[in-house]
């Protein structure tokens, strides 16, 4: 599973302007290219269900909300940086800084998501990559970083 293939430039931003996790997931669902998403409501009903049956709030400043969801047409990740930090009821307390928004078709998403997942939750053990991750403050320093996944 190729993260770099799934994040596409449009769908990073660096300042999320909504501090609220209500309000940022439909932020970072607007950064999702048209040709992701044929039903934007849907799959952030899917999002707010999984969320519903536990906070996606990993710690460390990260959250990584997803849904496979009827709504979605094609993978992707938005990720989003909020430097005020969002209350996403992570498991540490911690509000998070990062964010990582996952979309997948549900008809495709067997193990999917799962591997994204995955790799991702890897990649968060490590202080480093944390770290490059909240001081980027360019979509393509976010791409760039996230490259290497």
């Amino acid at each position: 599973m190729d993260i770099e293939a799934l994040l596409h430039k449009e769908s990073v931003d660096t300042s999320l302007e909504n501090t609220g996790k209500e309000g940022a997931l439909e932020e970072m669902a607007g950064l999702l290219p048209e040709k992701v998403l044929s039903d934007k409501q849907q799959f952030l009903r899917d999002v707010h269900a999984r969320e519903n049956e536990g906070s996606t709030g990993i710690g460390f400043g990260f959250a990584i909300p997803h849904a496979k969801s009827s709504g979605v047409d094609e993978a992707a990740i938005a990720v989003g940086k909020s430097p005020a930090g969002i209350e996403w009821a992570s498991m540490d307390g911690q509000p998070a800084e990062v964010v990582f928004l996952i979309a997948v078709p549900e008809e495709s998403a067997g193990d999917e998501h799962l591997k994204i997942l995955q790799q991702l939750s890897k990649k968060m053990m490590d202080e480093t990559f944390r770290s490059e991750l909240k001081q980027a403050g360019t979509k393509e320093a976010v791409i760039d970083i996230l490259s290497g996944i």
